[in-house]
Parts: structure tokens; C-alpha cells; sequence
């Protein structure tokens, strides 16, 4: 539908349309010289070409039949045409309406839009970047413009000068054990190499943080299940050079080693920031070889999810939860081979030593890294003793829930109300606690003041004391409750 017939249907526009219709066919009729001579043929054309409103008293009007037509010559048909074509694109022609706001804002944008364009690409062809291909060469022949310009951006972030000042210190670790036999009796086929202890196979991988150069020694930092069982340790650095790595000390309960190399070659050192500082929100990023060394050196960010978060583990991988290891939380990726590799924070610091993540398919983003100040604690003494000397029961542990109700009842002679503590399965003889008057049975329910519900318990408080110090045990013997002083020993043995 046309404007003119969207005015006419419209009954706001009615009487607009109406006064174009009286003012048009009013100014624009044909002059009386020849109106009476072509007078039939005018009403055909009329009828033909404009809907006239028939008054309603008078006859409808007939047309007539092709034979009664009066005989015109090509001038003056051509005449009669064009006065009709123009009586009726005057007809049809609206009177002229004010200024809509709305339709001179979008005609002014498109104004403006246009010039804007124009101005731009007025400067983009002077500065070279915007070309018409074509020119005149000194002859004045047209040629055509084969020079292509690249126009490089170089990219620097507060995150990619954190990654610059640590990644080349960051390592791949590969592990390598003798042949790994299935149980079909023959080797399993993987990367092999011959090394100083023979030919040895990639048994895993992960990675490692150097953290100081030492005479002629570089120290690196990582997990120790990422070495655990190695008959021989390569260490890839950076640039694609591998070394052999020599153990300096690992301690199973915190997951950390360290290990040396010759420090020819060696180009960066990393830094550790504070992690007691560190803020839950502020950025976080993990460098490290996820899945091995093929992907190493690989970058991924993120932040800093949660602070002092307690994750259970098991150490020994029985099955039972031996520890809780008081980690960074971080939603950075982090893969299997990320571990022992940096956390570090927008300032290029270490923050944290990667070293685990929840696997599962509910499970997205939580990685978690034992924090740096515990591991430059760890890592001083491992570098002092080649292991972390820590105090020790000599005993062998159950967790309360893991016996049975009627064997509470009928061994142990517990009390209802007693429902969690640590029951001792075995003494080791001249042990502090067999020294101490502890015995087979007996259900440890309070260390040192502080309850005890579980194995988990009774390490962290053990393992907060130093040797030789005297701690008094609460426990109940045949339903009794009882209480001893224990002087600790030195030791570390999967027993306490």
C-alpha cells in the first residue's frame, strides 16, 4: 500500500487527503481548447486509469464500445496521454506536510553517519593503509598496486609481563622407572631412553619451579608424587634442553621435593611473593606442562577462588583419608602434569606450588596449590636434612567410624555417648606411646587439649609439636576414660 492510500484508510488523515484531492484535480485539469473535442476518449482514460466516486443519484457511467471511438491521429492521442498521466500523478501527489522530528533525526544520522565515513576512509587511504589499487606510472598509464602493508600490534599486559618474568624458569619433569610389566608378562610399549641407569620408560610427567642457583647447583621445587618410584628424573628445560636431576629430599604429608641440576644454562630464577597476603578475587596464573611435554610451558589464568581451604587426601592411596593439605583454591586450569609447576600472581611471584584439582564430571575449575610460605618452610629443611623431621607416636591407627558398632560395644566397652576418636591397632615397641603406658585398643579422644576425632586430627596436632616435647593424651580403656603424658620422638614412618 502506497502513502496516498495509507493516508486515504487512515480517518485521522481523511480530511487531508480529501483537500489534495479537490486542490489537485482543481489546478491540474485539462484546458477547455481541446476538452470537448476529445471529451469520450478523456472519460476512458479516466475511468481506465482514476477511481472517481460516482455521486450516488446519477446514472453509472458505460463505457463505450471500441467501434464508437472518434478516429484521433498520433499527435493527438499522444496529447490526450499525457494530459491524463499527468491529471493523474497530480491526483496522486500529497499535499506537503510539516517536518517529523523522528524522520529528520534519522535523516540527520544518516547525514552524519556518511560524513563520518567518508572522513575516515579519507584518512585511512592518506595514511596508506586503505589503497584504490590502481595509480599512474611516470608515462601516465594506469597500474595496479601490489604493495601489501602488515600492520603488527604488539600486546603487553600486566599478565603477559608476569608470565615474562617466570616462565623460563619454570621446568618439565619426566619421570622414568624400568620397564613396566603388565599382567600378560610383557612390556608395555612406551617412550623410552637410554640413560645412566640403563634404558629406562617414561613412567609420567609434570613439572617444576627453579627457585634459587647455588654454586653450581639450580634448586627446583615440586610435588613428590611427581617423583615418587623414579629410577632416573630429566628435567626439560625451556629451550628443549634436558638434564638428569639429582633428589635433594621429598616429604610425603606436604607433597613437596627438591631437586638440583647443573646450573650451566640456567636463565631465570622465580621469586616467591607472600600467600598469607594474597586476596581472594585477585588474579591467578598456573605455568606448568599439563598432560607433559608436549604442552610445556603452558599458560592459563584465573583467580584466587579461596584462601587456608582444607582438602582431604590420601597419601598412601589405600583408600583411607590420611590428610588434609591447607591449600590455595584457584579456578586457573590445571591438568594432570601441571603439578609442581608455579602459581604465580599479576606481580610474576610464586604464590603457591600446584598440586592438585577435584576430578570430576560435576566439576569445573578447583585446583588448588599448597601455599608458598608453607613451602619455603619445607623446602629449607628439606634442603638441611634431605627430609622433614617430625615427631612420632609409633603407632598404628584406626578412625573410630571404621569399626563396627557391635565391636564398639563388645572389644572397646565404649560408652554410647562416645562416637569418634582414633583407636590404636598396634604399638611398636619402645615407642614413645608404648613408653607412655598406651596400649592395643585403647580410643585416643583428646591431644595436647585439643579434641580428636579422627586420624586426620591426631597428625595435625602431632605434627604441629616439636621433638622431645611432653603432650598429654586423653583416651578411654575398657570404657574408662584415662589420661598420660608422652613424651615425642623423633621419626618418620607411615606408623605414629
Amino acid at each position: 500500500m502506497d502513502r496516498d492510500e495509507e493516508n486515504k484508510n487512515n480517518p485521522l488523515n481523511q480530511e487531508e487527503y480529501n483537500d489534495t484531492e479537490t486542490e489537485s484535480t482543481a489546478t491540474d485539469a485539462p484546458s477547455a481548447d481541446h476538452m470537448q473535442e476529445d471529451l469520450s476518449e478523456e472519460k476512458e482514460i479516466d475511468a481506465e486509469y482514476t477511481e472517481v466516486e460516482e455521486p450516488a443519484k446519477k446514472e453509472p457511467i458505460v463505457e463505450p464500445a471500441a467501434s464508437a471511438r472518434p478516429t484521433m491521429n498520433k499527435e493527438e492521442r499522444a496529447r490526450v496521454y499525457s494530459t491524463v498521466n499527468e491529471t493523474e500523478d497530480a491526483s496522486r501527489r500529497p499535499k506537503d506536510r510539516k517536518n517529523s522530528p523522528i524522520r529528520n533525526g534519522i535523516v540527520g544520522g544518516l547525514i552524519g553517519g556518511g560524513m563520518v565515513a567518508l572522513i575516515g576512509a579519507g584518512l585511512l587511504f592518506g595514511s596508506g593503509i586503505l589503497g584504490n589499487g590502481s595509480g599512474t606510472d611516470g608515462n601516465g598509464n594506469t597500474s595496479v598496486n601490489e604493495t601489501v602493508t602488515d600492520v603488527a600490534v604488539n600486546v603487553t599486559t600486566d599478565t603477559t609481563a608476569a608470565v615474562e618474568k617466570v616462565q623460563d624458569a619454570v621446568v618439565s619433569i619426566i619421570n622414568m622407572q624400568s620397564g613396566n610389566t603388565n599382567m600378560f608378562g610383557f612390556d608395555l610399549p612406551q617412550n623410552s631412553s637410554d640413560t645412566t641407569n640403563g634404558t629406562l620408560e617414561t613412567s609420567s610427567e609434570g613439572s617444576g619451579v627453579i627457585y634459587k642457583i647455588e654454586g653450581d647447583l639450580a634448586y627446583i621445587v615440586t610435588n613428590n608424587h611427581v617423583i615418587d618410584g623414579a629410577d632416573e628424573l630429566e628435567i626439560l628445560m625451556k629451550d628443549g634442553t634436558k638434564k638428569v636431576a639429582t633428589v635433594v629430599g621429598s616429604d610425603i604429608w606436604t607433597d613437596l621435593a627438591v631437586l638440583t641440576i647443573p646450573a650451566a644454562n640456567v636463565t631465570a630464577v622465580a621469586s616467591f611473593g607472600d600467600s598469607d597476603t594474597v586476596n581472594v578475587g585477585e588474579p591467578a596464573i598456573a605455568i606448568g606442562s599439563p598432560l607433559g611435554t608436549e604442552f610445556a610451558t603452558s599458560v592459563t589464568q584465573g583467580i584466587i577462588s579461596a584462601k587456608n581451604r582444607s582438602v582431604s587426601t590420601d597419601v598412601d592411596s589405600d583408600g583411607i583419608i590420611d590428610w588434609d593439605v591447607t591449600a590455595l583454591q584457584t579456578d586457573a586450569a590445571i591438568n594432570p602434569g601441571n603439578s609442581g609447576g608455579a602459581l604465580i600472581n599479576i606481580a610474576g611471584q610464586v604464590i603457591g606450588i600446584n598440586s592438585m584439582k577435584i576430578s570430576d564430571s560435576n566439576v569445573e575449575g578447583m585446583g588448588f596449590a599448597i601455599p608458598s610460605n608453607d613451602v619455603l618452610t619445607i623446602i629449607n629443611e628439606l634442603e638441611q636434612n634431605g627430609e622433614i623431621v617430625r615427631p612420632i607416636l609409633g603407632v598404628s591407627m584406626l578412625d573410630l567410624s571404621q569399626i563396627s558398632a557391635a565391636q564398639q560395644s563388645s572389644v572397646l566397652a565404649l560408652p554410647e555417648d562416645v562416637t569418634a576418636g582414633v583407636v590404636i591397632a598396634e604399638v611398636q615397641a619402645l615407642s614413645a606411646a608404648e613408653l607412655g603406658g598406651l596400649e592395643q585398643y585403647d580410643v585416643i579422644t583428646e591431644m595436647n587439649g585439643e579434641p580428636v576425632t579422627s586420624i586426620v586430627d591426631l597428625r595435625k596436632i602431632l605434627y604441629a609439636l616439636e621433638v622431645g616435647t611432653d603432650v598429654e593424651i586423653s583416651y578411654y580403656r575398657a570404657g574408662t576414660l584415662q589420661s598420660t603424658t608422652v613424651t615425642l620422638t623423633e621419626g618418620q614412618t607411615s606408623a605414629e
